[in-house]
């Protein structure tokens, strides 16, 4: 079975993520422009792998940008990489003896309808995003074939939103039990979960709002205001809308890779037992042959062939939730 129907760890929230969140909200206005999270997929046949949502791409006000991957990538990533109280919640949640902080991204998100629900991206021994695209780990993981060299990552999601609704939905009990949500105020909280295997999604942001920024291509992005406190969305020099301060939702992620005991800690370090993709591939054929799909051709290019694609979303489904 793959391991997003099982039931999660149970998450723990934290009342106070930051120290000093005024200086964090600076840190987010002053490290843009971010850019359309629809970038992480390609196709239709991607973005089956990655949500539940199965509508055709097109560009939302929801913007991404990347803070830390194994090191700091704009200035202050250092202050939320290094957060104390994160670390503590993943030793807790994860029963963890060994915690290594390696992610920091941001979600900047304008008015907007239901997020759609989904799990992070997960990572194994030897594949993982840095030379990998997310949906072929989603499938990686939906097959179940690969369990035991997934990585297990906790995640710390904050948020900094004083506008309407917004709420943070999730599914602890896992994707068969009824949700639970984090209300407003929002301010300053987060929680800590293992997100590779509980669904989550954003409530609506606002009373009303756009499904889609009208006219947007890939290449939108937003940017805060160097003076007041808007924000725009830019699309090739380019004003398509703009957002007052409080219409804006931001979320900031914090991963962490966990390890039950040093030795655990020290396969992983000295890459002694990594995946390789002909093995991980040739695993893939073999499921799809014994579920009676027949013998496949080897696709030239695996993790990115349409039709090889779309048979693995065949075969191993995404759990909707409840």
């Amino acid at each position: 079975m793959s391991a997003h129907f099982e039931k999660p760890r149970p998450p723990v929230e934290i009342a106070c993520a930051f120290e000093d969140p005024d200086r964090i909200r600076g840190l987010v206005r002053q490290n843009g422009p971010y850019w359309p999270t629809i970038r992480y997929v390609a196709n239709q046949s991607e973005l089956s792998a990655v949500s539940a949502d199965n509508r055709k791409i097109s560009v939302v006000p929801w913007f991404r940008g990347d803070w830390a991957y194994g090191e700091t990538l704009v200035p202050g990533g250092d202050e939320v990489l290094s957060n104390v109280a994160f670390a503590d919640a993943a030793h807790k949640v994860f029963d963890a003896e060994v915690v290594r902080p390696q992610i920091v991204y941001v979600n900047v998100m304008g008015p907007m309808g239901l997020g759609p629900a989904h799990i992070d991206v997960p990572a194994f021994r030897g594949i993982d995003r840095t030379e990998y695209p997310v949906t072929f780990l989603h499938l990686m993981h939906r097959s179940g074939l690969f369990e035991d060299h997934r990585i297990s990552i906790a995640t710390a999601v904050a948020w900094f939103y004083e506008g309407e609704q917004g709420e943070f939905e999730y599914w602890p009990d896992g994707v068969q039990s009824p949700s639970k949500r984090i209300e407003a105020p929002l301010s300053n909280r987060a929680i800590v979960g293992d997100n590779e295997i509980m669904f989550h999604r954003v409530a609506p942001i606002g009373q009303s709002a756009s499904p889609i920024i009208k006219g947007a291509s890939l290449d939108v992005e937003l940017v805060a205001d160097a003076e007041g406190s808007d924000w725009r969305a830019i699309d090739k020099g380019r004003e398509l809308t703009h957002y007052e301060d409080r219409e804006i939702r931001v979320s900031i992620s914090w991963k962490a890779e966990v390890f039950q005991d040093g030795e655990a800690a020290r396969v992983r370090t000295e890459h002694a037992d990594d995946l390789d993709l002909d093995d991980v591939v040739d695993t893939l054929l073999r499921d799809l042959e014994a579920r009676g799909i027949g013998k496949l051709p080897r696709p030239e290019d695996p993790i990115r062939d349409e039709t090889f694609i779309r048979l693995l979303n065949e075969a191993y489904p995404l759990a909707t939730p409840a």
